[in-house]
């Protein structure tokens, strides 16, 4: 039985106009990443507000915005209509944006604040542009750029230092980016590759379930939606606790 899903993802709207530009923001993960940003503030002693809200908009340019516009720049996986010349501009000017306020908080901060810019500045394309043949393109520069290295970047933002802690809550954040990862690239691949799903599951009861496309992704997607509720309310919860 074949399924059409025309959509990249289960957040995307119908092309065209405004639309791709909502779906280009991937805004359930982008939430869920800069959560990362969040919780590892809130874990850290120090003036949190000050120091979260730029580390957050930062992360929100050069992750919400610039990557995911050289993502859609390299082959076009959400199937958008914005003109190539305007993601270019897009992921430019973000990610100029994203490293300017990260080079104020290293001249105004600390210093070692640069160091993670500099990271930033060279994952963010080399990941989404699929860089020297890919390599950096993978599960495992996934899970630490976009998972472990937002946690870190918010903890030592507020307390200036990397502590044991924060380095066993970015381990936190990179098995559930990991597992985020394992979890999308199936429904990627369905929702974007797959043109035709054929068989059943027969069941000992003797009852018949067909196999569709929407069959195969169900789960995962509904395992996506939790999870990333789940780590905004964390996110969320902790801050609040921080500055209440």
């Amino acid at each position: 039985m074949a399924t059409e899903l025309p959509r990249p993802a289960f957040y995307a709207l119908a092309a065209g106009g405004w639309r791709d530009y909502f779906t280009l923001l991937h805004l359930p993960y982008t939430a869920w990443h800069l959560s990362y940003v969040a919780i590892g503030a809130a874990l850290a002693t120090g003036p949190t507000l000050s120091r979260l809200l730029p580390t957050l908009a930062a992360f929100l340019l050069a992750v919400g915005i610039g990557a995911h516009a050289l993502d859609e720049l390299n082959g076009r996986p959400l199937g958008t209509q914005i003109p190539a010349r305007v993601l270019a501009s897009l992921a430019g000017a973000s990610l100029a944006a994203a490293v300017g306020v990260g080079l104020y908080g290293a001249v105004s901060v600390n210093p070692w604040i640069g160091a993670f810019v500099g990271i930033g500045a060279f994952i963010v394309p080399a990941y989404n542009l699929e860089l020297l043949r890919g390599r950096f393109h993978s599960d495992f520069w996934f899970a630490l750029a976009w998972g472990a290295l937002p946690l870190l970047t918010g903890y030592f933002a507020v307390a200036e230092e990397l502590t044991s802690e924060a380095f066993l809550a970015a381990s936190f954040a990179f098995a559930l980016s990991l597992a985020q990862r394992h979890l999308s690239t199936r429904v990627r691949d369905i929702r974007r590759r797959v043109v035709r799903v054929t068989g059943s599951v027969e069941r000992l009861d003797g009852t018949i379930e067909p196999i569709t496309t929407e069959t195969l992704i169900v789960a995962e997607e509904a395992a996506l939606r939790a999870l990333t509720g789940a780590v905004v309310v964390l996110a969320t919860a902790l801050v609040i606790m921080r500055v209440g």
